[in-house]
């Protein structure tokens, strides 16, 4: 049988395949019935059968109908037909620039009995997959048939052939896995060309794919009553014919990857056991190394440019920390995967910047506040500068509060934000923060220009229409990201809430994918829509926003104070070196002075390690 061999997974698809072009079918039965009562009506009245004012009256209707009916499914199909379907952005990867790896996957191609994919691309991700490119909306790469360029005339356009799917690879997995572990993994994957170059099923996909694409373009704003009323209708059609063809299409989705699997069985099948090991490994270090160390970096307007090297990096840290990843050291004297790449630094930036941009919304090229940053400068450049930055907006909210206290300095202190956040067990003995005493209405000055209407950066706490609503925001304290249910004491929780709204205003205000330039550039990878496309992690609530920025405080006075220096942990990200040693035990003293207004667990703390919190620190 041509192209889907003799699999019991494959024949599965194709039996789905054809129960999703039948319901095509059947759209378009349904679609052409009023022509055909048309042409009925017109035949019983050219025989003299169907005659009289009411059968007049009736072709008149029906054939009205039919033209619309007519009309309105040509529209939609030639929509289905030519909306783009979505592309899964990713770093193409030319011949030229991996000769060793193309080789490698035509060798396993040839092994399988299956068509090579037509080209390879890699993506910021632990995954691999097939994915067709091959419609006339995704441009280039096209592939011309033999002797296309000796046809005669000029401006001919190159005869199309069908081509094969784009492979696809996780880009962890070439600097990870060994040359043999990579091959053994996307074995069952090149697999799959086979059952693609079916016919049905290949017709099947492109009907699903251009229901899908129908639905965004159905969902993209418009401004005139007639087209949205339009596109209300292909979204309608668009979703009824998806929601009768979805389970035939998941099904044949299933066949496709059990022959694919079935057919790679006979391909180092024993090494394929041991490379599924390094997969999970290999997602839980780059899970790790995204959100504990790009991330912070990004946020800071620096992306990591080698994130693929780095992961090499956490996952031989975490090798050495846990006993269950012993061994997994020794297969680095193997050659690695990435060795089949000509330049694999340079394929590594793209990547990562590509991974900057999904993950975290960044601009789509370098840029003045968004630059690349090495690993040797990763402590200086990131780490040092995260921690003085939210030190000074931690003292910039806190000036908002009110006035600063007479006994601190104007430089800023660590010992201000200890006072400020001790909860007092004795108001009567206990000194007070001008900034959080009432005031006695009695004593209270009438003056507007008193130190309340001159309090530096006052605008910076959000106000509160009441207790449910958020003036600043319009949100009810259920539907607030940044609400938290337990902030800690009185003070600790205005301080939070002082944070939240800084650093939503400071978000807010950076342009997201933007260039240059400060224009957003054309959707060439993925149609349009808000970025990022996939976010790390939720925003943070007021707890954790106060918990780093306290801790970013300590960072600051340890390193002015005390000699320590800015570090970077491949598993934890920035960290604290202090003595040569990494200091650990810092967050529960801080959740101590933030949740219980307690600070005898961190000046203990602070004691011990040297640090002098009433010293000033830099800030910039």
């Amino acid at each position: 049988m041509t192209g889907i061999g003799v699999e019991a997974g494959a024949q599965a698809a194709r039996s789905r395949a054809l129960a999703v072009l039948r319901v095509r079918g059947r759209a378009l039965g349904v679609a052409v019935l009023p022509a055909a009562a048309e042409v009925i009506l017109l035949a019983g009245a050219a025989t003299g059968h169907l005659v009289g004012p009411g059968w007049d009256a009736a072709r008149w209707a029906v054939g009205v109908l039919a033209v619309l009916v007519l009309l309105a499914t040509a529209g939609i199909a030639l929509v289905v037909a030519r909306a783009r379907p979505a592309m899964t952005p990713t770093v193409p990867v030319a011949e030229e620039s991996a000769p060793d790896l193309y080789r490698m996957v035509r060798d396993l191609a040839e092994r399988l009995a299956v068509p090579a994919p037509s080209a390879i691309a890699l993506t910021p991700d632990c995954d691999s997959w097939l994915e067709d490119r091959t419609h006339p909306a995704h441009g280039p790469p096209v592939r011309t048939g033999p002797g296309a360029a000796d046809l005669p005339g000029e401006g001919r356009r190159p005869r199309r052939v069908p081509a094969a799917p784009v492979l696809v690879i996780g880009s962890p997995f070439l600097w990870w896995m060994r040359v043999g572990e990579l091959r053994a993994v996307i074995a069952p994957v090149v697999a799959g060309t086979g059952p693609s170059a079916q016919p049905d099923i290949a017709a099947a996909r492109r009907f699903v794919r251009g229901l899908d694409a129908t639905l965004a373009v159905a969902a993209t704003p418009r401004r005139g009553p007639l087209a949205r009323s339009a596109c209300a209708v292909l979204g309608r059609v668009a979703r009824l014919l998806l929601g009768a063809c979805r389970e035939h299409a998941a099904q044949m989705e299933r066949g496709v990857a059990a022959a694919a699997a079935e057919r790679a069985q006979t391909v180092d099948y024993g090494l394929r056991i041991v490379a599924q090991e390094q997969v999970g490994l290999a997602y839980a270090g780059w899970d790790r190394l995204l959100t504990r160390v790009a991330l912070p970096a990004w946020r800071m307007g620096r992306w990591p440019s080698r994130l693929d090297a780095g992961v090499v990096a956490a996952l031989t840290e975490l090798s050495r920390r846990d006993r269950l990843a012993e061994g997994f050291t020794s297969r680095l004297g193997e050659r690695p995967a990435c060795d089949l790449l000509e330049e694999p630094g340079s394929v590594d930036e793209a990547t990562s910047l590509l991974a900057a941009r999904l993950f975290h919304g960044g601009p789509a090229g370098p840029r003045a506040d968004w630059a690349p940053v090495d690993w040797q400068s990763y402590p200086e450049e990131v780490v040092d500068r995260t921690w003085r930055a939210d030190a000074a907006r931690l003292h910039r909210v806190l000036d908002s509060l009110g006035p600063r206290p007479a006994r601190h300095t104007a430089a800023p202190t660590l010992a201000r934000i200890l006072d400020h956040l001790t909860e007092p067990t004795d108001p009567a003995t206990e000194p007070t923060d001008p900034a959080t005493e009432p005031m006695d209405p009695a004593t209270a000055p009438t003056d507007p220009a008193g130190p309340a209407a001159i309090a530096p950066g006052a605008a910076l706490v959000p106000a509160r229409i009441d207790a449910d609503t958020d003036a600043d925001t319009g949100l009810t304290a259920a539907d607030d990201p940044y609400e938290d249910d337990d902030p800690g004491t009185e003070r600790s929780a205005l301080l939070a809430a002082g944070l939240s709204a800084e650093v939503a205003r400071e978000e807010n205000a950076v342009p997201r994918g933007a260039t240059a330039a400060g224009q957003s550039p054309p959707c060439t990878l993925w149609d349009g829509g808000a970025l990022p496309l996939v976010p790390l992690q939720p925003p943070r609530t007021a707890r954790e926003l106060l918990t780093d920025h306290i801790t970013a405080m300590v960072c600051c006075a340890a390193v002015d104070t005390a000699g320590a220096v800015p570090a970077l942990d491949w598993l934890d990200g920035p960290s604290l070196l202090l003595h040569g040693e990494r200091a650990a035990d810092l967050t529960p003293r801080v959740l101590s002075l933030i949740e219980e207004g307690d600070p005898g667990p961190l000046r203990d703390w602070l004691a011990a390690a040297g640090i002098r919190p009433e010293k000033p620190i830099r800030l910039v």
